[in-house]
């Protein structure tokens, strides 16, 4: 962790609502004046989307999946968490996706990788949105170096329907083929995501009250009005909890470090519960780097 340079870091399985989740805390900082240097940790996977496909070929896709950490520059990972909280700098670059467009226009091709590049100086925090954000384990402690680690976890069947909808309608996969995923990520899913969930600040998971007991035929994916959304608090005693349960309509409490909203409110509860706190260090932060520029 790191007083001057702060760290925050969403961290969640493929399909589980991060990127969306991100979207909502970036442009609540971008309206603070927040200077926000943004990393995906689909940026560091070891392997284009034609390599991995080409391992896949060879038999060796459960090895080597996007949750393994064979699969992905863990080392890197950790070496700009530790710069970035020591001198607001590092390199990172971005994986192209189809929906990339601003990418695409330059000449990259969807699957590929851009160039390593430098942090720009003058940040106020980095944003890493991703994988692994809260991984400890032997030989890799992401988690301490961030200071606020939030955790996106819907239940697992819901996780299911979100990926399947977003991979068969966004990214051009057939049914078949993501559900094949799912399959061969199973192993390390349970070894180094689901872990994740017991080093985060906070979780966040997206809970629906109607039917998914059958993910693999779900054709849509529920509303946020045909859902409820638990948040846990590793430290409840830091969460004025009644004044959220009041500023909240329809949040209660299912136990003393769980707020239970409706779905619909999750940007509110964004608002309410993780924008002070990010707001906070980074504006601790910045009188700590201006009293050390003097």
């Amino acid at each position: 962790m790191s007083a001057r340079h702060p760290i925050i870091a969403l961290t969640g399985s493929s399909g589980a609502g991060t990127t969306s989740t991100g979207r909502t805390l970036k442009t609540i900082l971008e309206a603070a004046g927040v200077n926000t240097v943004m990393v995906e940790g689909d940026s560091f996977h070891r392997f284009t989307r034609d390599e991995m496909s080409a391992i896949a070929a060879q038999g060796r896709f459960g090895s080597a999946n996007h949750f393994s950490l064979e699969a992905n520059h863990i080392d890197k990972l950790e070496a700009l968490f530790i710069q970035y909280g020591l001198q607001g700098q590092g390199r990172f670059r971005r994986y192209v996706h189809n929906e990339d467009e601003d990418l695409i226009d330059a000449g990259y091709q969807p699957g590929t990788f851009t160039a390593w590049d430098p942090i720009v100086p003058g940040t106020d925090c980095l944003f890493y949105e991703g994988l692994h954000g809260g991984l400890s384990v032997p030989g890799f402690n992401i988690a301490r170096h961030v200071d606020l680690l939030i955790g996106v976890a819907p239940i697992v069947n819901l996780e299911w329907i979100q990926k399947i909808y977003r991979d068969t309608h966004y990214r051009g996969y057939s049914e078949e083929a993501v559900v094949s995923t799912i399959i061969n990520r199973m192993e390390d899913y349970v070894r180094f995501i689901v872990p994740q969930f017991a080093n985060t600040h906070i979780n966040i998971q997206r809970v629906p009250t109607v039917d998914t007991s059958n993910p693999f035929i779900v054709r849509e994916v529920p509303t946020h009005e045909e859902c409820f959304v638990i948040i846990r608090f590793q430290d409840y005693r830091q969460i004025d909890m009644l004044w959220l349960r009041n500023s909240i309509p329809g949040a209660f409490s299912s136990k003393r470090d769980t707020l239970v909203i409706p779905g619909d409110a999750l940007p509110l509860a964004i608002n309410l519960i993780i924008k002070p706190w990010a707001l906070e260090l980074i504006m601790n932060g910045r009188g700590l780097r201006q009293k050390l520029a003097r």
